[in-house]
């Protein structure tokens, strides 16, 4: 961690205003995670609190949503989905220099790498159980009882949704990459018909974005809402599933070439007929269709990371050029989930 790059004489007098029970002095120690939004821990005299915030300066539209990071946890605070406390958003740019909200510290544990080497074969199976659970929970939530009916627009979930990332794509686009001109192709010709389904999604559900409590393998918090939207449920299946196909360690973060059963945690079938059994499914048709988006999703976010960094914005240069590197990948990726569609 880090000292943070904002006045904390004005935190401190924002929170004194908008955040109850709050008591200063603070200390402000940037965390090394939250590439896109920047995050960081507030230690005060009244106790721990995270602020997060949008990065400075020339931002793609509609990217870096903190407001409705903030809008939507704050709705899921009476449901079955794990959330940390909001307690106040900022709008005024004047504060800090850009908008952001204040929420809970909540004390527990954030896994890093999906083959969880610290635990034991019990824990792992359970840590992934309760990964299942706390998905099914988001897509069970109901919308219009936590005044989130209008979070997003319905129908069309994945036509929105490939068109709003190949926008977002060629607008941070820095070379000719043909794999994803292939896989940007083959999404628009190959849309599954609408069946209906609408949801809250996450938008980027991965084991690295939950946090676990720190004395049992229950998910406390689901972390990181930036992306999140009412759209398909199957999208945030496949997220997990696109995760675990990469390779193992810091960069890939997955489970390739991984011995899962030994080790406790669940093949892709597995994971996918127990979400089908929460949610009462008998199981999902051409899920190679989205796969593939999801493929396509994290290699377009991946290539905005890559250009802030060459545009002096991203909160951790150096790694989000290595993540930058990685898009000509994602996009193989999700080619070959479309082969096998």
């Amino acid at each position: 961690m880090s000292t943070a790059p904002f006045d904390s004489a004005a935190v401190e007098a924002w929170m004194a205003a908008h955040v109850p029970g709050f008591r200063g002095p603070i200390a402000v120690e940037k965390f090394a995670t939250g590439q896109s939004n920047p995050t960081y821990k507030l230690t005060a005299t009244s106790g721990a609190y995270v602020l997060r915030r949008k990065p400075p300066g020339t931002l793609l539209k509609s990217a870096h949503a903190v407001d409705r990071e903030f809008r939507v946890q704050q709705a899921l605070a009476a449901t079955d989905v794990p959330v940390a406390r909001m307690y106040a958003l900022c709008e005024d740019e004047t504060v800090i220099g850009t908008m952001f909200y204040v929420m809970d510290h909540v004390a527990g544990r954030t896994f890093v790498d999906p083959r969880l080497p610290d635990l034991g074969m019990a824990d792992r199976s359970a840590i992934f159980d309760d990964m299942n659970r706390a998905l099914a929970a988001i897509h069970s939530v109901d919308l219009g009882a936590i005044g989130l009916a209008d979070y997003g627009p319905h129908g069309d979930y994945y036509a929105r949704q490939i068109g709003r990332w190949t926008k977002q794509y060629r607008a941070s686009e820095t070379e000719v990459i043909p794999e994803m001109d292939g896989l940007i192709a083959w999404l628009h010709d190959n849309l599954p018909d609408d069946d209906g389904r609408v949801t809250l999604v996450h938008g980027d559900y991965r084991i690295d974005n939950l946090l676990f409590a720190p004395d049992r393998p229950s998910c406390v918090a689901v972390l990181d809402w930036e992306l999140s939207t009412l759209g398909h449920p199957f999208a945030d299946l496949a997220a997990v599933i696109m995760q675990w196909s990469l390779p193992p360690g810091d960069t890939g973060r997955g489970l390739a070439g991984v011995d899962r059963k030994a080790l406790g945690i669940p093949e892709d079938q597995a994971f996918i007929d127990a979400y089908c059994g929460r949610m009462g499914l008998a199981g999902i048709e051409r899920f190679g269709f989205y796969l593939a988006f999801c493929f396509f999703r994290m290699a377009s976010i991946l290539q905005g990371v890559k250009r802030r960094a060459l545009d002096g914005n991203a909160s951790n240069p150096e790694r989000a050029l290595e993540l930058g590197a990685l898009v000509p990948a994602f996009a193989e990726g999700g080619l070959a989930a479309a082969r096998a569609a």
